[in-house]
């Protein structure tokens, strides 16, 4: 038996309002328990399954991916470890930092091949105009090799909204006086100087990368019908994928929102094409694997749950302030990427039954808010495997968010982590999706190729001709020339070598190679650069942890280094999951939620059947939502 506690949403719109009946709630309890990836089984069990998450081949029992937006390096390490200190956060360098592989030492800040030279941007233009990051127009930014068309084709120098933009913006860059924090944390611990995209292009592409090291494998799917849109249609697949073949199935080379998302196309306010994702990702390998893992975004709770009807979604409508006085929404749905596989997906945004179940099979189905993070790590419960995604005001991605907001959500969590008693054994990776468009003087070395001759909006073919050029594509799939651009990576962990700058060739899929490798699990297969992906055993000494926490302040300055106290300190028992929790199930009686409520027993079979009879489960049903 389940025992659940339906609780009405108030203002419930259109036919929504007033479902809370019983059957209705019984109905609603059924579709927790199936819906798109969950199972028959009682929430409360779930995490009483058998777990391997310590069975690893390191000390690292804990890899907590922290995934920012829309840098390249150069835009963050320009002159490190040597900052000008004329604004912002003064930052001074131990006489120890090695070089690292950037403009300052490749001479390129004053004699540079571009239009414009590189600037630095102060502490107070810190929210700048977005750059141009599609695939093809990085391709171009690169010239075959010379890096010196950037300005031509990637910048964006005027935008409005306050934010700032000059001549040569693209060629810009931060130090240590802006993004403090990172430079600190670079300091204490591992960088890598040699870290790439998987393929070109924005973010979508760079998530689903992160997380199966493939981007080919999507179809077009009906926001209206959940169906795939019908064979070699143009006008709607074009929006959402590349080089399809005879049965639709492409390759993502720009950012369609995900299929399984109630949030998806501004709350289904829009009736875009949506992407589905076929294949395997890492999150499937750790469930057969039985080991924990979550995706946690900040505003991925809904404002308004989904009533538990066909005809209804939920809303993500949660909001932010960014330094700049912007109001912005917290949740992207084309930045999460589990969304896009049905196997892996929350459509309805569910919340977790309670902190137990976090990691766990349930109705969240591995896709959680940050809350929810914070939550599994006060009550010392933090999954085997974990990804960050910050609300976007303050994931970095210029135009809305910027590298101050982006410092304060890393220290904020960074310090949290380096607290717990997990963090002994905890390897954070800091690395980002893409790089905006910004410049980075490093070519990246074509591995992967593509022949892609279909003319863009720029006129110019999607392929640059290094990438036609480049070794025969992989699987034979089109549009994942790569690696990309150049972006951060860093790890922080006790096991992290100190003020290390590591050259090994690495790339977003190097993430998913270290957690199989980690985690004993297969390859993702099916030509997943998983399997070219550089190694990541080099950032670390397994031999001789550092032993230490490293506190950064408000500002990204060190606060306490400290060594890990040998006693840790008791979990909380009074952390509860908050906000409203989908489908107006409150099982465990913790949502914050107000409205009546009316409590009701549910078989498990007798549910499943129910849900069956009203066409629920895993198949997502789009239709739009009657407003009458």
């Amino acid at each position: 038996m389940f025992s659940a506690r339906a609780t009405a949403a108030p203002g419930r719109r259109g036919a929504g309002a007033g479902r809370a009946t019983g059957r209705a709630a019984a109905l609603v309890a059924a579709a927790a328990l199936v819906a798109l990836g969950g199972s028959a089984v009682p929430a409360s069990a779930a995490h009483k399954a058998r777990d391997n998450s310590a069975r690893t081949t390191t000390p690292i029992k804990h890899v907590v991916v922290i995934f920012g937006e829309n840098e390249s390096f150069d835009h963050y390490f320009a002159t490190y470890p040597k900052a000008a200190n004329t604004d912002g956060t003064p930052f001074v360098a131990a006489g120890n930092t090695p070089k690292v592989d950037n403009l300052a030492n490749a001479h390129l800040l004053k004699k540079n091949p571009n239009q414009y030279a590189p600037k630095r941007l102060s502490a107070s233009q810190a929210l700048t105009c977005d750059q141009n990051h599609s695939y093809g127009p990085e391709q171009l930014a690169y010239n075959n090799g010379k890096a010196d068309k950037f300005v031509q084709n990637t910048e964006t120098d005027t935008c409005s909204g306050g934010l700032f933009g000059e001549p040569g913006l693209s060629m810009d860059y931060y130090d240590g006086n802006t993004t403090t924090a990172l430079w600190n944390y670079a300091q204490h611990y591992t960088l890598s100087d040699n870290s790439y995209g998987s393929t070109f292009g924005p973010s979508t592409p760079g998530a689903l990368n992160l997380i199966s090291g493939q981007t080919h494998g999507v179809v077009s799917m009906d926001p209206s019908t959940g169906t795939e849109h019908p064979k070699r249609t143009k006008t709607p697949s074009s929006s959402v994928l590349a080089s399809p073949d005879k049965k639709g199935v492409g390759t993502v080379i720009g950012d369609p929102d995900p299929a399984y998302d109630d949030c998806s196309d501004s709350n289904h306010k829009s009736t875009s094409a949506l992407a589905a994702m076929k294949g395997k990702n890492i999150g499937d390998l750790l469930n057969a694997k039985k080991v924990t893992w979550g995706w946690f975004q900040g505003g991925f709770r809904p404002t308004q749950a989904w009533d538990g009807t066909k005809g209804d979604y939920a809303v993500c409508g949660a909001t932010h302030t960014n330094i700049g006085g912007a109001s912005v929404v917290d949740y992207s749905p084309h930045h999460s990427p589990f969304q896009y596989y049905k196997s892996t997906s929350n459509p309805h945004h569910l919340a977790p039954a309670s902190v137990k179940e976090i990691g766990h099979a349930g109705r969240a189905n591995h896709d959680y808010d940050l809350t929810d993070f914070d939550a599994a790590l006060a009550a010392q419960r933090l999954p085997a495997v974990s990804f960050l995604k910050a609300a976007e005001y303050q994931d970095a991605h210029p135009g809305y968010s910027d590298p101050i907001d982006e410092q304060n959500f890393l220290i904020s969590e960074i310090n949290k982590i380096q607290k717990s008693p997990q963090w002994k054994s905890t390897a954070i990776v800091l690395a980002y999706d893409d790089s905006d468009g910004w410049y980075d003087h490093v070519s990246p070395p074509v591995l992967n190729g593509s022949k892609d001759t279909t003319i863009g909006s720029n006129g110019k073919p999607t392929d640059s001709a290094a990438c036609r050029r480049g070794p025969r594509a992989r699987g034979g799939y089109a549009d994942r020339c790569g690696p990309g651009p150049r972006v951060p990576m860093m790890v922080i962990s006790p096991y992290a070598k100190t003020n290390h700058v590591d050259h090994t060739l690495t790339e977003q899929a190097s993430v998913t190679r270290f957690i199989e490798d980690n985690w004993s699990t297969r390859k993702i297969g099916d030509a997943s650069f998983d399997s070219r992906a550089g190694t990541m055993r080099n950032f670390f000494d397994f031999r001789r942890p550092n032993k230490v926490e490293v506190l950064l302040d408000k500002k990204g300055r060190v606060s306490k280094v400290t060594s890990i106290p040998k006693k840790a300190p008791k979990p909380r028992t009074d952390v509860r999951i908050t906000g409203p929790m989908g489908g107006g199930l409150d099982g465990a009686g913790l949502a914050s939620q107000s409205g009546p409520s009316t409590s009701v027993t549910v078989p498990v079979v007798a549910g499943v059947a129910l849900l069956a009879a009203i066409g629920g489960g895993a198949a997502l049903r789009r239709r739009r939502r009657n407003a009458a």
